[in-house]
């Protein structure tokens, strides 16, 4: 089994989020059709592409300050309790920036 590598991790997913957000531009940027009932449905999905487009950018600001944290020696320690987060975690989640209990915490509110 290969070690896990955080910059090799981190450039993936940073060029995954990449790739989604230019082709979610790509689609944004079509032209609409003349006929108005057709424009209204390629309208309403231009707002389901929009959102995509806020989740592939917010993606790539957390692997952008997840490469900061790697960078200051500070990756794979939770934001929250200063723990070290489950490398298993850091595996599926490079970006990860609480430890499992502190996620679970903040999503509960």
């Amino acid at each position: 089994m290969p070690v896990f590598d955080p910059h090799a991790a981190l450039y993936a997913l940073l060029n995954e989020y990449s790739a989604r957000a230019n082709a979610i531009r790509q689609d944004l940027a079509r032209s609409h059709s003349p006929d108005f009932a057709e424009q209204a449905s390629q309208r309403q999905n231009d707002e389901v592409l929009e959102a995509l487009l806020a989740e592939a950018e917010a993606g790539m600001r957390q692997v952008g300050l997840a490469k900061l944290r790697l960078a200051e020696g500070q990756y794979g320690l939770c934001l929250r309790c200063g723990e070290a987060i489950n490398p298993s975690r850091l595996e599926a989640m490079p970006a990860a920036e609480y430890c499992l209990g502190c996620a679970d915490l903040i999503e509960q509110g």
